[in-house]
């Protein structure tokens, strides 16, 4: 019996870091720093890994384990947070919230050195 829980331990700890891990590329529409910071937020959630939205690009960069989370699950996150990403549209509502400089499809633009508070929505 106790080599029986021995090898039920062993192959469970096995299939644990037997998840498979990817990563994906995809763009996501913003303007800034803030936007940024929203796009990766809505990322930290278990399974995802790392995250990273730059700026110039409008490229994310995602490492996930798909055992805990779908690439449709990511972009549907994403767009829940405010931003259009190559397959999934935020909704008006959503768009509406985020921040004045943030709102990439009336074409706004912020300033590198400009800081805004994500509560201070205009």
């Amino acid at each position: 019996m106790k080599n029986l829980l021995t090898i039920c331990f062993l192959l469970s700890a096995i299939a644990s870091f037997a998840q498979k891990k990817t990563e994906i590329t995809f763009k996501v529409d913003g303007v800034c720093g803030m936007c940024e910071d929203r796009i990766e937020q809505a990322l930290d959630v278990p399974g995802v890994i790392i995250s990273d939205w730059d700026v110039e690009s409008k490229m994310l960069k995602v490492a996930y384990k798909t055992k805990k989370i779908s690439e449709q699950q990511i972009h549907q996150r994403v767009a829940d947070a405010g931003h259009d990403t190559d397959r999934v549209k935020a909704t008006d509502e959503v768009y509406a919230m985020i921040h004045s400089c943030c709102k990439y499809r009336d074409g706004a633009s912020c300033s590198g050195e400009e800081k805004h508070s994500h509560d201070d929505r205009k």
